[in-house]
């Protein structure tokens, strides 16, 4: 028996506390029709032996994988129910399985509990049993970019003329949007979209979420721009950030750089708006500094949530 201080009292954690587990998963034959749809993953929560918080991880591997090469679809700070729509995991499930094929997908519930025993804060992992599932997805409409100096799309997860997407713009290279389908070339007309308009720019280089609409014919540029800033990085806590680049296979965001000894948070288009600190496995918004030593590193981060502000990250010293 291990014990562990809450609100003051004294609390007594179990030898063998109860790991979550998945007790129901939705229909995972997901379709462009049905893109809207709310699938629902059912979880009960760890049960140390005293009533606790705890984060929760809901992730996906390719059968048999252990899920060395995992995907987190969601992160919660409760159990019980992990909600998302059918396009949203559809999406996030394509960077790792085929389209229009059955795959062999498992997945899991992963918590994270942090208890202080009076000498210091610790944290425990439970992990549910694996509960396999057939997964078929939906192939995406797309527009690829062209003249942009790297081949990329933006895609329309309902199929519906709407499509969207990270993309890597560079401010001297105006480009345009073609529909390999019909062969249709789109670009813009001041600040509306039309077939066969003028290449579209942007102010500066970097990240955009890029949004078009082929039936309203309208489109826009949202500067994405994560990077890292703190007391361990070249420019201190001044920005501009040490810009991180993004990985549309993996959904993941990473940067290889020299670090000091100091403090460091990841943030959005070098404000302080949208920032994230915290441990490995639970990032949040206006969460704690990360303190690392001087050395050189790459550092990879997933945002499980943007407007949640939540994410994870790896760390690793070369």
């Amino acid at each position: 028996m291990s014990s562990c201080k809450k609100d003051g009292t004294q609390v007594v954690m179990l030898d063998n506390p109860i790991a979550p587990t998945i007790t129901s998963t939705p229909n995972l034959t997901l379709t462009r029709s049905t893109g809207t749809d709310t699938l629902d993953f059912k979880v009960t929560p760890v049960d140390p032996g005293f009533s606790a918080s705890a984060n929760y991880f809901l992730e996906a591997c390719a059968a048999g994988n252990n899920f060395v090469d995992k995907i987190v679809i969601l992160s919660k700070t409760q159990a019980g129910s992990f909600k998302i729509t059918a396009s949203d995991l559809n999406g996030m499930l394509l960077k790792k399985f085929p389209a229009d094929t059955v795959s062999s997908v498992d997945f899991r519930v992963r918590a994270s509990l942090v208890t202080d025993a009076g000498t210091g804060a610790k944290t425990y992992e439970y992990i549910s049993a694996t509960t396999p599932a057939d997964v078929t997805l939906y192939g995406l409409p797309r527009l690829d970019l062209l003249n942009s100096g790297v081949n990329q799309k933006i895609e329309s997860a309902l199929g519906n003329g709407d499509y969207k997407g990270f993309v890597k713009l560079d401010a001297t290279k105006p480009f345009t949007l073609k529909d390999p389908d019909t062969d249709t070339i789109y670009g813009a007309n001041g600040s509306a979209l039309e077939v066969g308009g003028s290449g579209i720019s942007v102010d500066a280089n970097g990240w955009y979420i890029l949004s078009a609409n082929t039936k309203d014919l309208t489109y826009s540029t949202e500067a994405y721009m994560i990077g890292l800033v703190g007391s361990a990085t070249p420019n201190g806590w001044d920005s501009p950030d040490q810009k991180m680049d993004y990985d549309a296979k993996t959904g993941t965001w990473s940067i290889t750089l020299d670090l000091i000894d100091g403090d460091i948070k990841f943030r959005k288009n070098d404000g302080w708006a949208w920032n994230l600190g915290g441990t490995p496995d639970n990032l949040v918004g206006d969460g704690a500094n990360i303190t690392v030593s001087a050395g050189n590193y790459t550092i990879t981060l997933t945002i499980t949530s943007d407007t949640g502000k939540t994410g994870t990250y790896t760390i690793v010293k070369n």
